[in-house]
């Protein structure tokens, strides 16, 4: 998976604690773009007292653990996923920069990875997606597709037509046999901009992970709250996840699928 490991330790440390930093902003964008709230005024603030948040409280992970995960002024508890999305930021830029280097590729699969991260985190809070992500995600991944050499503009035009089209008939198919709707209109939009960065191939790809996916995640957890099948669940974070899985593995398994599996 990594084809560049060249680059200095420091240049690598840099885009971790820079990927980290990153993941602070997407935290405010996660909790206060559902909200209708501006992403820049006010600053950052504890969510139970309102207290403003120091520069030297808010350093990726360190002040989690500085703080012993409390707020400095009214000791609310602070969510351990502030800390875990910075460093799950870190980890995709560094990851993506030791593939690539610094390059366009690194650039667009980083904010392609940085938007699944952000819209399964909103849907799995909020049961929505934002308009405002995915739609203008679907316009990028297409104009990017004329700067990589990974993805043809055409191929990026399919994804986009296969993606949404595909999610739609399954979503009209479950409304029709079941008289209710079961696929929200933002999954569609979500994997047509997942067509629209990784293609076609992709979108199969994404579809089979995510399901398989939703099937080990959400039916044991059925079962343990002793809810039906029926019951409902973010499809969201599967559909971001198994295009993650093909930015990261996709062409190592499908070729290991060919080869291994089917002999060709």
């Amino acid at each position: 998976m990594i084809l560049v490991e060249s680059s200095p330790i420091t240049f690598q440390v840099f885009v971790f604690v820079l990927g980290c930093c990153l993941g602070s902003f997407y935290n405010v964008v996660i909790h206060r773009l559902p909200r209708h709230e501006s992403l820049i005024s006010p600053g950052s603030r504890c969510p139970a007292c309102g207290k403003s948040i120091a520069f030297y409280d808010n350093i990726p992970v360190a002040s989690f653990i500085v703080l012993g995960a409390k707020c400095r002024w009214c000791r609310a508890p602070i969510s351990p996923r502030y800390p875990l999305v910075e460093l799950l930021t870190g980890i995709l830029a560094l990851l993506l920069f030791r593939r690539y280097g610094p390059n366009l590729q690194f650039g667009i699969e980083f904010f392609f990875v940085s938007l699944l991260l952000i819209i399964a985190l909103i849907d799995l809070d909020t049961f929505l997606i934002p308009d405002v992500l995915s739609l203008p995600g679907i316009v990028l991944g297409f104009l990017f597709s004329f700067f990589t050499p990974r993805l043809s503009w055409n191929d990026s035009l399919l994804g986009i037509f296969l993606g949404g089209g595909l999610l739609y008939l399954i979503a009209t198919g479950y409304a029709l046999a079941r008289k209710k709707e079961g696929m929200g209109g933002g999954d569609i939009k979500l994997l047509g901009m997942i067509g629209a960065f990784i293609g076609w191939p992709g979108v199969v790809f994404t579809v089979l992970v995510s399901s398989i996916a939703g099937l080990v995640v959400t039916i044991p957890l059925m079962l343990f709250k002793g809810k039906g099948l029926g019951s409902e669940i973010p499809y969201g974070p599967f559909l971001s996840f198994g295009a993650a899985s093909y930015i990261f593995w996709g062409q190592f398994l499908i070729h290991w699928y060919y080869t291994e599996i089917l002999g060709m």
